[in-house]
């Protein structure tokens, strides 16, 4: 397992790997920097289309690919019940713990997916309120189960 200051990564029972803390996070600490290649809206678009889940808006004309393995918070999973959030600060993104995170406890986030094809994303995060799908918290009504 790797590890890089308050997070170790290891086997997920959300999905594939995930990031776990190593410590208890308070609330508001920036755990990790989501990190990649900075990249016009029309490249991202490209790469969206070819199947890449990992790139983040930055503002109107840039957007971030965070697929690359220098990017371990890549490894985040997707949450119905979020502990971390992402968070733009002067064109970087950090991963801020929404609440208290106890250690062993694996970080995740609301991955904002739209309804379109929102089937084709299955969600096992095991959240009491789980909607079944990856989909943005606040459309979370339209498919709940």
């Amino acid at each position: 397992m790797k590890e890089i200051n308050l997070v170790r990564f290891g086997p997920s029972p959300i999905h594939g790997l995930g990031a776990f803390a190593k410590t208890g996070i308070p609330a508001g600490t920036s755990i990790l920097e989501y990190v990649g290649e900075r990249i016009t809206k029309s490249e991202s678009l490209r790469r969206c289309e070819a199947n890449n889940f990992f790139i983040f808006a930055l503002d109107d004309q840039w957007d971030l690919d965070g697929s690359s393995a220098s990017n371990p918070a890549r490894y985040l999973n997707h949450s119905c019940a979020p502990n971390t959030e992402a968070q733009l600060d002067g064109g970087r993104i950090w991963m801020i713990a929404l609440r208290e995170i106890r250690e062993g406890e694996e970080l995740t986030f609301d991955y904002g997916y739209d309804l379109e094809a929102y089937q084709e994303h299955p969600c096992a995060c095991g959240a009491a309120g789980c909607v079944g799908f990856i989909v943005a918290g606040e459309l979370a009504n339209y498919v709940r189960q």
